[in-house]
């Protein structure tokens, strides 16, 4: 194959993706009616197929979900359109609402909101978790000192 051929294939591949996409990866349902927004995924490389709606993006992989506050950073992703659910691997960092989860793989299941994590062998996960302090983000404050007759 020559390089003007080759030039054409990635031309008809890069014009055709959108289309061969665009019937088969069902965008994320949202439960709770918050009107959504895209899932976006930026990698170095990314295939779709169009027969299992499993797109993969390998290489430096960055992923933003704004309806969901969500941003994570792996080696890979793999996003499984008919299952709403999104498989991170290979140093995966995710960030939701200051909450973090460090691992190796992390399974993120959109319609529940459930995420798993599991380590490299011999090491764990490392997670951190933003807790109010009463439930309402302030502080209590000090009882009032008792009235004196």
């Amino acid at each position: 194959m020559n390089i003007s051929t080759l030039a054409k294939w990635r031309l008809a591949l890069a014009l055709s993706l959108p289309i061969a996409l665009s019937g088969t990866i069902a965008p994320p349902t949202y439960s709770q009616g918050n009107g959504g927004s895209p899932l976006t995924v930026r990698a170095d490389q990314q295939e779709a197929d169009a027969r299992t709606g499993i797109v993969t993006a390998r290489g430096n992989v960055q992923v933003n979900f704004p309806s969901r506050n969500l941003q994570a950073t792996s080696n890979q992703a793999q996003f499984f359109s008919n299952e709403q659910r999104l498989v991170l691997t290979g140093n995966v960092f995710v960030l939701q609402e200051g909450n973090s989860i460090r691992g190796e793989v992390v399974t993120y299941l959109i319609d529940d909101g459930l995420f798993v994590a599991q380590p490299l062998p011999e090491r764990q996960v490392e997670a951190i978790y933003m807790i109010p302090d009463n439930g309402n983000g302030q502080r209590p404050s000090a009882p009032a000192p008792p009235t004196i007759r």
